[in-house]
């Protein structure tokens, strides 16, 4: 019996196959949740990372809108751009709002300012493609206790996302957070964590649905 050859091509291509995306399970999730219910367009869209998605009560910060939230956690603005045509372009979302980019700059050292902002601007861009007039509200990376070793390529990187969003002619915010959130030492409030010192209590989200209520439109 003749043995079977495998070409290092073929190879490849069975290893990445066995490989699952990232998130997979989040996205089927969300599409699992489409088919039963679609959501009905006009909702504002909170879209990005865990700062979200422990943002379970999140309409309840916001009783007269009606919010869609597809936030999954871990995940960079690499993910957002890979599953947008999931998550985001179905929609018709009248808004959406972003949180994401926080996980780029911890995921690695060499993940710099400006490569979020590249990553960034891909995202944006793609969503101008199909909607150019939708408000985009971007909120900009938090401050934490666990993550504060990281602080000056995070401030950056909201340094560079807002001057590129302050030269866009369109509908488009950049939403400074991480002011807010600093004590009088200038150091991230311990009072708005949970115990993992990385993600926020309601005393957290109490201080950006102070911040995001004014830009959330009717």
């Amino acid at each position: 019996m003749k043995k079977k050859i495998f070409f290092p091509s073929v190879l490849l291509l069975l290893f990445f196959a066995s490989k699952a995306q990232p998130f997979a399970a989040d996205i089927a999730a969300f599409k699992k949740q489409d088919s039963m219910a679609f959501p009905a367009a006009n909702q504002i869209l909170f879209v990005g990372s865990s700062s979200f998605t422990k943002w379970t009560d999140v309409q309840d910060y916001f009783p007269n809108k009606v919010i869609l939230n597809r936030g999954f956690g871990g995940s960079t603005l690499a993910d957002l751009i890979r599953y947008e045509r999931e998550i985001i372009l179905p929609y018709h979302a009248k808004q959406i709002v972003i949180y994401c980019g926080e996980n780029d700059i911890a995921s690695s050292d060499t993940v710099s300012p400006t490569m979020v902002l590249k990553r960034f601007k891909v995202l944006y861009k793609d969503i101008r493609q199909q909607y150019p007039s939708t408000p985009i509200i971007y909120i900009s990376l938090k401050p934490s206790i666990l993550r504060w070793q990281l602080r000056d390529r995070m401030k950056k990187a909201n340094s560079l996302i807002q001057q590129y969003l302050s030269k866009k002619k369109r509908k488009a915010r950049f939403l400074n957070v991480w002011d807010a959130m600093l004590g009088p030492d200038g150091n991230p409030m311990p009072d708005i964590f949970i115990g993992d010192r990385l993600h926020m209590n309601a005393n957290g989200y109490a201080i950006w649905e102070k911040l995001l209520a004014p830009y959330l439109i009717n």
